[in-house]
């Protein structure tokens, strides 16, 4: 058996970003928080081939999807860059050959006060719920994992994307790295991060290889997806998608006892 391992990379959780110019490629700020989700990356790839992991596919998953810098990677990974154009969005590449999944630089949803950076998928949207839960990217991704089977073994980011995985998924491993206070945000050291990434990594595969059952999240059998836009038009605008009604001014309402289609709905309205 081949033990392959998923990553989806994103940035607004990585030890020590603060502000949006410390995500963005224009910016020259971005420089060194590239450098270090690169790291941290590469720390997730080296833990699991510690592990026994033979072949990695690391999805770059922040805006242009085009951060992390190739070379500094372990030569055993490779990186899906840019988007797919598919309903996987963040998971683009997944399917279910791959033992297990690793979500780094993950952060807080919109509607959430645990990161100066927290949204969820764009920040167009006050709050996205599924079935009451208040939304992340971890939630959304960690579901479409599920549709293949795929185990979510660990997280990293900050404190209050960490606390939502465990109760999701009580026996993931995560790594916090940061914690928002108002508009600011308190790292441990970037080295620190590093470290401890690169250790529960290796602890995360071994166990998924062991006791993949510990890591089963199972999908409910009916979505209700509510999203409150920040604009009332984006509102309307999506009220014309199949399945879809407006619930007020600025939110509107998808159920569907699928949740491929709730992906597809993501991928047009949001």
């Amino acid at each position: 058996m081949l033990y392959r391992l998923f990553v989806s990379s994103d940035i607004e959780g990585t030890c020590g970003i603060a502000h949006w110019d410390e995500t963005e490629l224009s910016k020259p700020e971005s420089a060194a928080f590239r450098q270090q989700m690169t790291r941290e990356v590469s720390a997730a790839c080296e833990g699991a081939i510690r592990a026994g992991c033979e072949d990695i596919l690391v999805k770059d998953a922040h805006d242009s999807a085009r951060n992390l810098i190739p070379d500094q990677l372990p030569e055993s990974v490779s990186i899906f860059r840019g988007w797919g154009s598919d309903i996987h969005s963040m998971m683009s590449g997944i399917d279910g050959s791959f033992t297990g999944a690793f979500f780094t630089g993950y952060h807080s949803s919109s509607n959430t006060d645990t990161n100066p950076l927290s949204h969820t998928m764009n920040t167009q949207n006050i709050s996205i719920t599924i079935n009451g839960i208040q939304t992340s990217e971890m939630l959304i991704n960690l579901y479409a994992a599920a549709l293949y089977d795929v185990p979510v073994l660990m997280i990293t980011g900050d404190v209050g994307i960490c606390e939502q995985a465990k109760r999701i998924s009580p026996n993931i491993f995560t790594v916090p790295v940061s914690r928002g206070r108002g508009n600011g945000s308190i790292s441990i050291h970037p080295a620190l991060a590093v470290r401890r990434i690169r250790e529960t990594a290796e602890a995360a595969f071994a166990e998924g290889i062991k006791h993949p059952e510990r890591f089963k999240v199972d999908l409910p059998n009916k979505f209700d997806v509510e999203v409150s836009f920040i604009q009332h038009y984006k509102a309307r605008r999506a009220s014309f998608y199949p399945g879809v009604r407006q619930t007020g001014p600025r939110s509107v309402l998808f159920s569907s006892d699928a949740y491929y289609d709730v992906l597809r709905f993501f991928m047009f309205c949001l």
